[in-house]
């Protein structure tokens, strides 16, 4: 593809990508943490349920070959609407209902000026900190398993 095919999202957007996925790798408990210190009970209302799917996860050999079926994986989604018609959608591997309802309202509030920087402060940073540490833990502990292999050439 193309440089110039590829479509530039506004930074608006880019942001949202960045905090839905964010809110998606969160754990069910992390989320509900956090949504009880936002300690904001807007009102909605439910444009689709949180409703439980199925997705095929798709896989190419050493990330460039022919794509192949990986498996299917559980999805959970919800879309919600605030009083003032601002929609907000979640979704998250698993079947937990609760935590998509969460994420879409949180998906809504960050949308509105009055509530992004609280929403950015309180949720996402408290979020996007804790999956980075438990990154760099991930990352230690495969460094600690690393193998250098090495050939030595014989003299002649």
């Amino acid at each position: 593809m193309r440089a110039s095919s590829l479509k530039q999202h506004s930074p608006e957007i880019a942001a949202r990508q960045n905090a839905m996925g964010i809110l998606a790798k969160a754990s069910a408990q992390q989320i509900s943490d956090v949504w009880k210190t936002l300690g904001i009970e807007p009102s909605y209302s439910v444009i689709r349920p949180a409703e439980i799917g199925l997705v095929m996860v798709r896989g190419r050999s050493g990330g460039t070959g022919a794509p192949f079926n990986l498996c299917e994986a559980t999805v959970t989604r919800c879309v919600v609407a605030l009083e003032d018609g601002t929609t907000g959608f979640g979704q998250a591997l698993g079947r937990d209902k609760t935590k998509v309802l969460q994420t879409a309202l949180i998906d809504a509030l960050w949308q509105l000026p009055a509530h992004r920087d609280s929403i950015e402060s309180k949720v996402l940073a408290p979020l996007a900190k804790s999956q980075e540490l438990a990154e760099q833990e991930t990352r230690a502990e495969v460094a600690a398993t690393k193998v250098d292999f090495f050939t030595m050439v014989r003299g002649e």
